[in-house]
């Protein structure tokens, strides 16, 4: 897994903004989902290198209030999709792919919608944009986020968390969990009980049956919060989409099934 000596800073809307770039070839932002301790290096530290290898100038940043990114004024979903385009914009780039996992996944939708430079889309689980489901699925959402916010920093509370976050329980090893504690406590705690107090987003379904770049949509069969039967509803809103749900696998499809997520993600942007 990558360290933090392989990223750098740039001033984005007047906040220091912590990011790893690597690799040559075309552009591939990776934005990570807002559970605690969620950033750059925990979502994405064994991906980042991979998808290089495939050929792709991977840049995963952490967002504002997470990682090693300063924390806003404005901690509202809204401000995190406008510091994301003022992140591209800073890099000056004129063309790029984005994948974006859990609450990611609407920061990269709704840079998709309306930045005509990007190229294809990757959602990987994201309750956030994905119909509710039955109301089984709409408990399961609701039960899961109540968790969350009651997370508090602990080295116990940060490995129970990722416990529920990937299937795999091998890949809970003590180097994620530490930087998973590590990335949840200080300002980032202080960002966390900043963000309960912020309305959830309104839906963008109708937004997304308008959405003209090419979509693939990953899902775990097993994942603890965003339950599976939500991903067919939220395939069939987005034209020229794929779907791919993976067994054993839960809300981290790039950690649980990182070989195959390689293969497919680098099959599907290069198609």
């Amino acid at each position: 897994m990558l360290k933090s000596d392989k990223g750098e800073y740039l001033e984005v809307d007047g906040l220091r903004t912590f990011y790893i770039k690597m690799g040559t070839g075309y552009p591939l932002l990776l934005i990570h989902g807002t559970s605690p301790g969620a950033c750059a290096l925990t979502s994405w530290g064994i991906n980042i290198e991979p998808l290089a290898a495939l050929g792709f100038t991977v840049i995963a940043f952490d967002q504002p209030g997470f990682g090693y990114s300063d924390n806003p004024k404005d901690y509202s979903l809204d401000f995190r999709v406008a510091h994301a385009k003022s992140f591209i914009n800073k890099l000056q780039l004129d063309h790029f792919h984005l994948i974006g996992n859990s609450q990611g996944a609407y920061v990269a939708a709704k840079i998709a919608l309306e930045d005509e430079r990007t190229e294809r889309l990757v959602l990987v689980s994201s309750g956030t944009i994905a119909p509710q489901g039955s109301p089984e699925a709409q408990a399961l959402a609701k039960e899961h986020a109540a968790h969350l916010r009651e997370y508090s920093p602990s080295l116990e509370n940060a490995r129970t968390l990722t416990l529920g976050t990937l299937f795999n329980e091998k890949l809970v090893t003590n180097e994620l969990v530490q930087l998973r504690y590590e990335m949840s406590t200080g300002k980032n705690y202080e960002s966390q009980c900043e963000r309960r107090k912020v309305p959830f987003p309104k839906p963008i379904h109708d937004q997304l049956r308008t959405l003209k770049v090419k979509t693939l949509i990953l899902w775990g069969n097993n994942d603890g919060g965003a339950a599976v039967e939500r991903a067919l509803p939220l395939f069939q809103l987005i034209p020229n989409a794929e779907l791919h749900i993976f067994d054993k696998c839960a809300h981290w499809v790039q950690w649980d099934q990182a070989a195959r997520f390689h293969t497919i993600v680098g099959n599907f942007l290069k198609m």
